[in-house]
């Protein structure tokens, strides 16, 4: 709307256009903000384009209609006699004289008789004798069976550590689990309050993932109490036998979305 006013050169509705811009675009937190802001560079740049061609400097522009009368001049008009002879139509070429392009040629060849000649700009290099490379000897391949020995190898290390790593993670809910029915035995811990990150759902299925082991390896039972919600408590170690305890356990899939989670 401006487009005409920050054009004009002394005009700085263009410098405080963009002086406006940095300070809206601190604010900037959503994406559709930031399409807006890289929009308006570009017309703000264009602008500045449009702007700057429009300014005079002190170099000397290119002229054609100058250029064309020296040109005409140096081929040896006589501006004069054109103007007092009317049958001028009638020549070839018009009013330039026979020998125009003659001139104009023998002129032009002065610039054209050879090529540049090549040089250095840092002098001639000194040609020297390529280095011999050393030869490096191959390695044999080690065989096909010991190769395909060590990629398991590997695998199976990654997969290691990062059992390691979820095997610390349950140990560390474990010990907060304890720690606080330790502290009020009486009082039943929620399953959704131990789990749920309310900031994080991510972080909350990770930690409804690691209580599953919990879960899964009978350190942990989870109940509903009397409205029919989850509760959860560490299983003290007894005597029982292994298979009984595995036979009373069992586990369940539950769903949890991102609306349930907020």
């Amino acid at each position: 709307e401006n487009r005409e006013a920050m054009l004009n050169s002394r005009s700085n509705r263009l410098t405080e256009a963009l002086e406006e811009a940095n300070r809206l675009f601190d604010g900037v937190c959503r994406a559709r903000e930031a399409a807006l802001d890289a929009q308006f560079l570009v017309i703000a740049s264009n602008i500045g384009k449009e702007k700057a061609n429009e300014l005079h400097s002190e170099m000397s522009a290119f002229d054609s209609t100058a250029f064309a009368e020296d040109l005409l001049t140096f081929m040896g008009i006589n501006r004069t006699e054109v103007e007092e002879s009317d049958d001028t139509e009638d020549v070839p070429g018009g009013f330039l004289p026979s020998d125009a392009w003659q001139t104009m040629g023998e002129e032009a060849s002065k610039y054209f008789r050879r090529a540049p000649t090549f040089h250095y700009m840092m002098g001639s290099f000194k040609s020297e004798s390529p280095v011999p490379k050393q030869r490096i000897e191959r390695q044999k391949k080690a065989s096909r069976g010991k190769a395909e020995r060590a990629m398991p190898a590997q695998l199976k290390k990654m997969e290691e550590s990062h059992q390691e790593a979820t095997e610390k993670e349950v140990e560390r809910i474990l010990r907060i689990l304890q720690t606080h029915f330790e502290n009020d035995p009486d009082t039943p811990i929620s399953f959704f309050d131990f789990v749920i990150d309310p900031n994080s759902f991510a972080r909350t299925v990770e930690n409804m993932f690691h209580v599953s082991f919990l879960i899964r390896d009978g350190l942990a039972k989870i109940e509903l109490d009397e409205d029919e919600l989850p509760i959860i408590e560490p299983v003290k170690p007894c005597g029982e036998r292994e298979d009984s305890r595995a036979g009373a356990r069992n586990q369940v899939v539950l769903s949890l979305d991102q609306k349930e989670w907020k």
